[in-house]
């Protein structure tokens, strides 16, 4: 892979993480925890509210999993491995990794797995 794809691979996924932290940030409320007195809140509201935090929890954790993946990449970036099936150490094809960098095993791994 040449120098200027590395560049723009680093910078596409240095982007992604950053788009994934602000919405992270403004998801927080989401993800606090939720009043359980009935005095100010009915009870269908609370369950609402329930439902809504259960799924700002879960859209946090896909976050912090594509986060960890992103900071995967961007350490094989750094380590001269990137676009090595980490597997069996072949080449990925550049058409996968242009789709998906955080990618980490070629089609033929994938495949077995």
């Amino acid at each position: 892979m040449d120098k200027a794809t590395i560049a723009a691979l680093r910078q596409r996924l240095q982007r992604r993480a950053e788009e994934l932290r602000a919405e992270s940030a403004m998801s927080a409320e989401g993800r606090g925890v939720v009043e359980l007195d009935q005095t100010s809140v009915g009870r269908l509201s609370r369950m609402d509210a329930l439902q809504v935090q259960a799924m700002a929890l879960a859209s946090d954790r896909r976050r912090e999993a594509e986060l960890q993946r992103i900071a995967a990449a961007l350490e094989r970036l750094e380590r001269g491995t990137f676009g090595e099936c980490v597997h069996c150490g072949e080449e990925i094809e550049t058409k996968r990794l242009a789709i998906d960098p955080t990618i980490q095993i070629c089609i033929a791994c994938a495949r077995q797995s």
